[in-house]
């Protein structure tokens, strides 16, 4: 199938046909027998997301609606790869390609923004925190690096406390979103500001599909990050932030 010809308006698979694909795929993967019952829907995730497990003897598939009018073979490439999970086998890279290339395709891509954003919300809390306000940080760097040509976007400080995420851009629900760990006096304020200027620079270079990857941090985006002022001092101090050191436990005394 030319996938440049892929069109939403493709034949919708009922919750039957797509039961009798993961039963197609569950028999040619699993040699054992008997074989497991299986009950696969179409189920109104937010995302394109699918899960499958195995509950009293019977397999359990749910697969996002976001998917329903998919052509046949990205359906049974899916089932394929949610089945070699399920009995933890290697997925076939054939069905890896097949169907990573529907989902990366601009029309699906659009189809699962759309529906992010009509069933999804975004957990935010407010742009000024109790040491730093965000809101100020954006406008700032805006003028300092972007000539001030970037529209503000919903800004937020988490609504808890982390330090393997300490900031993200949501492109879908337009919103920049900082880990509260950074709102205390003791984190510096560029430290902060590097933070927000990275997710700046994802407004900047947007995502881009290259070879079947999704390119987040390309050549361009790291040049322009490598402008933000003090760049290796920000790096640095996030990294002992992100990274705290573990308090050395006291050897106890011989007895």
């Amino acid at each position: 199938m030319k996938y440049e010809q892929l069109s939403l308006y493709l034949p919708i698979i009922t919750d039957n046909d797509l039961e009798a694909l993961f039963t197609q795929a569950l028999g040619s993967l699993v040699k054992q027998e008997p074989k497991p019952a299986v009950e696969a829907r179409f189920y109104p995730y937010t995302g394109l997301s699918s899960t499958i497990r195995l509950r009293r003897g019977k397999i359990y598939a749910r697969v996002s609606d976001i998917l329903v009018s998919s052509p046949r073979d990205v359906l049974y490439a899916l089932a394929c790869i949610l089945v070699s999970k399920l009995y933890r086998l290697k997925s076939p890279k054939l069905h890896e390609r097949i169907y990573r290339a529907h989902t990366l395709h601009p029309v699906v891509l659009d189809a699962t923004n759309t529906t992010r954003r009509s069933r999804g919300y975004k957990v935010t809390t407010s742009s000024r925190g109790e040491a730093y306000d965000l809101a100020e940080i954006f406008s700032d760097l805006n003028k300092r690096y972007f000539s001030g040509k970037l529209e503000q976007p919903l800004l937020s400080w988490s609504t808890g406390k982390t330090r393997r995420v300490l900031g993200h851009h949501d492109q879908v629900h337009g919103a920049i979103i900082i880990s509260r760990t950074l709102d205390q006096v003791a984190v510096p304020r560029f430290v902060v500001e590097y933070v927000v200027y990275h997710e700046m620079l994802h407004m900047k270079h947007p995502p881009r599909v290259v070879s079947g990857r999704t390119i987040y941090h390309g050549r361009a985006f790291r040049e322009d990050e490598r402008l933000f002022e003090r760049f290796e001092k920000a790096v640095e101090a996030l990294t002992r932030i992100a990274t705290p050191k573990r308090p050395r436990k006291r050897k106890g005394r011989p007895r």
